[in-house]
């Protein structure tokens, strides 16, 4: 049976795990001390890893695969399915000193639920261990969450995506390039889940196990980079009317507007940290690949360049706004009109 790549890798011990040390050494930490708690939340944005290293705290205290229990809250919110839990956790473990049971999405349960399982958190039998993750962790009555120790997990950077891409890149013995990896952690917004679904996605057209950007952007609607170049060009000529046409063709070519903004703004903030933090140039052109060197070193002498800043701070307006109405560019549009309307030549 074939297995999806982000299951395949998803990390097996601490050592394995990426970007998100801080927990990683206090978890290690309380292990090394025997300082266990009975119960833990762990709150965080969706595939960060927060299940992955539930199961990983389970097994290095030693629980075995048959006393690790996981629910998901999501389709089992109500009174019955957390009683059966608490249940089960007065029972002795079948192999192990510990019973864990992880609870995903646990925001999800009823208000009947969350008393329920209030009982057994202010009680916990001593076999039992509780490890709760959520996305949303203002949804958790603080009577449940207070009763758990709290780890925040972080979006890991782009940085930290990309070595994730590699790792699963040298497993299936493929090929991939610094630019096309970036793209794909940009496209990953924050989530090690969703970047491997997409890498697995474009795997499957690559020819001779070669991943390029043109598989990228057929797979994603990512426009290609020579229409993001352009656009900046645009914009620091402040030519309002060959923007607003060049946006136009982006727009009718069905391309996804979010995917193209957020390339834009990144492009844009690479121009201008190459132009006002010259430092960082090394740093900031090894994200980039060699033919777009070239352009960013030509794009951060245009005479024009000090208008940047505000270029990006009326895009990452538009980017709040995007989604918001029945034209998707409209956002962008009213964007561009106030950043160039106020600075023509």
């Amino acid at each position: 049976m074939t297995v999806a790549f982000y299951r395949k890798y998803r990390p097996k011990s601490f050592k394995e795990v990426l970007g998100q040390e801080s927990i990683v050494n206090a978890l290690s930490g309380s292990i090394d001390r025997d300082s266990i708690s009975h119960a833990y939340l762990f709150i965080g944005p969706r595939g960060t890893g927060k299940t992955s290293i539930a199961r990983i705290f389970a097994r290095e205290i030693g629980t075995s695969e048959k006393d690790i229990y996981e629910l998901d809250a999501a389709s089992n919110t109500g009174v019955d399915d957390i009683r059966e839990i608490t249940d089960g956790a007065r029972t002795l473990p079948f192999e192990s000193k510990r019973k864990v049971y992880i609870i995903d999405e646990v925001h999800m349960l009823s208000k009947g639920a969350f008393n329920a399982f209030l009982k057994t958190l202010e009680e916990p039998p001593a076999h039992s261990m509780f490890i709760l993750a959520t996305t949303e962790a203002h949804k958790v009555p603080d009577t449940v969450a207070s009763r758990c120790q709290s780890f925040t997990f972080k979006k890991p950077s782009n940085e930290i995506l990309k070595k994730a891409i590699e790792r699963v890149a040298k497993g299936e013995e493929m090929i991939i390039d610094k630019s096309s990896a970036d793209l794909l952690a940009l496209l990953g917004d924050g989530s090690f889940r969703d970047t491997i679904g997409l890498f697995e996605q474009v795997s499957n057209i690559s020819k001779d196990k070669n991943i390029t950007i043109e598989d990228i952007e057929s797979i994603t609607g990512s426009p290609r980079g020579e229409v993001i170049h352009s656009l900046i060009r645009e914009i620091l000529e402040k030519n309002l009317e060959a923007s607003l046409l060049s946006l136009r063709k982006i727009a009718t070519k069905n391309l996804d507007m979010k995917i193209f903004l957020k390339m834009l703004l990144r492009d844009i903030r690479l121009v201008m940290l190459l132009k006002f933090a010259p430092e960082m140039e090394k740093e900031i052109l090894s994200e980039v690949s060699d033919d777009e060197v070239k352009i960013f070193k030509e794009l951060k002498t245009h005479k024009n360049i000090a208008i940047l800043p505000q270029a990006l701070k009326e895009l990452i307006y538009a980017h709040h706004e995007l989604g918001h109405g029945s034209i998707p560019e409209l956002p962008i549009e009213l964007a561009l009109i106030r950043l160039l309307s106020i600075n023509e030549k």
